[in-house]
């Protein structure tokens, strides 16, 4: 009984301090105006300089693509400074045919399709082959839905030149927040991300990249191999594989020029994606580049950050233990009351999210419906019991030996909510106030 008031307790107590830091980390960018100023972008843009390459990894997005074609191509940056590689499996006959229409409509020779049909068969292959048909000097990272901003390569291409950086990872803003029960901690989740935790990352030089608006110069990718084919999150994996090689990464979060994605359109969908993303940090802390990084606390980050799947997991044994020892075990009272320690963790986060609703709202113009703000007390623990079931069955298949790509369905549910289409507009220095970041402070 002691050992196991002893285990109960000890447990708690580490799962309480993870949390907390979990939780400073997320609202770290809101610890001080002059950090969350920092945030932002620049206060204008540069005059376009750096070339760049879209890459387009494509499967089953016969329904998206065109449009996210569409949108890339007319962005407000020189043409002749930017080529688009859409890169498709040689079976997917649905999304080459939809592609191949609007390149055609295009009618630009720098808009190009690469089709492989040797394994494996995912993202990083996808990027490995269009990067190879690549030339230009930035290489940049989309996915198929994606809804990128007209003036993104003038701000990273601002950001690169003004930070001396060779590595630039862009805001990404989910949309539908009140289709699905569980979408608007989804949309937080990437909120508090790209908003907080990737710039305190950035400042502790270990960032693991986000999967979408990533922009790395060629030389970078060629000097660390590319991506990894074998890693189901190729993008944590080059991030981390950069930043053990001492090149700063820069986050941007410019609310206005974020760009924008969906929610998974179902609970499974969203299971097999955070089940992918599970097994991904779990192969990366395995394979233990993170060990080249040149200071401890880099390597203590990386640890924390590639371990959380391996709590998430055990933390849903912990759920269905807690209880059964309160009613059936006699526990010493201090056992007891630390047991209980993490719900009042678990009250602080459901709080920070009720509040963090507020500001994502008014930092992006939208009114959050009220039955979204009254059912997120009772989905906030199905949500949380959802990352878990998430992460446990990503250990399962890690430990199985399972690392076959788990795709994440595109329904394009973000552009039912869109702004108007992207129209083309004259390159050139642009003025770039800061009246949402302002506003957002004021608030």
């Amino acid at each position: 009984m002691a050992v196991l008031a002893i285990v109960l307790g000890s447990f708690a107590v580490a799962l309480v301090a993870h949390s907390l830091f979990s939780v400073s980390i997320m609202l770290d960018a809101w610890d001080a105006p002059e950090r969350l100023r920092a945030t932002g972008g620049p206060d204008a843009l540069c005059e376009p300089q750096l070339s760049f390459t879209a890459l387009l990894p494509a499967r089953e997005e016969e329904r998206v693509i065109a449009d996210t074609i569409a949108r890339v191509w007319n962005a407000s940056y020189p043409r002749d400074l930017l080529e688009i590689i859409v890169i498709c499996q040689r079976d997917d006959v649905g999304t080459i045919a939809a592609a191949s229409r609007q390149i055609k409509a295009l009618g630009a020779q720098t808009v190009t399709l690469a089709i492989y049909d040797k394994p494996p068969f995912n993202k990083p292959h996808a990027l490995a082959v269009g990067h190879a048909a690549s030339s230009n000097e930035v290489v940049a990272v989309f996915d198929a839905e994606d809804d990128v901003d007209p003036e993104i390569f003038s701000l990273i291409n601002t950001v690169m030149l003004e930070r001396g950086v060779g590595v630039v990872q862009g805001g990404v803003h989910l949309v539908n927040f009140s289709d699905h029960w569980f979408s608007v901690f989804n949309c937080l989740e990437y909120f508090f991300y790209f908003r907080s935790r990737m710039h305190f990352n950035a400042r502790m030089g270990l960032v693991p990249l986000g999967g979408t608006t990533v922009f790395i110069k060629r030389e970078l990718v060629d000097r660390v191999g590319g991506w990894d084919e074998r890693c189901l999150t190729e993008d944590a994996d080059i991030g981390i594989r950069i930043s053990a090689l001492g090149e700063p990464i820069s986050v941007v979060y410019d609310s206005r020029r974020v760009t924008r994605e969906e929610t998974p359109h179902s609970v499974r969908s969203f299971v097999r994606q955070r089940t992918r993303w599970n097994q991904g940090f779990l192969q990366i802390l395995g394979r233990g580049d993170w060990r080249r990084l040149p200071r401890w606390r880099q390597r203590a980050l990386a640890v924390f950050t590639l371990s959380q799947p391996l709590l998430d997991a055990l933390l849903i044994g912990y759920v269905a233990v807690m209880p059964l020892s309160l009613i059936f075990l006699r526990l010493p009272v201090l056992a007891a009351i630390l047991t209980l320690l993490p719900l009042y963790v678990v009250g602080f986060q459901l709080l920070a999210n009720l509040v963090g609703i507020i500001v994502f709202a008014r930092c992006f113009g939208e009114r959050v419906p009220r039955r979204v703000l009254l059912r997120m007390p009772f989905t906030f623990l199905p949500y949380q019991w959802l990352l878990g079931y998430s992460a446990l069955r990503a250990v399962v298949r890690h430990v199985v030996g399972r690392g076959e790509w788990e795709k994440t369905e595109h329904v394009g549910a973000h552009r039912r909510l869109a702004r108007s289409p992207v129209l083309p507009q004259p390159a050139g220095l642009r003025a770039h106030s800061s009246s949402v970041l302002q506003e957002e402070l004021r608030r």
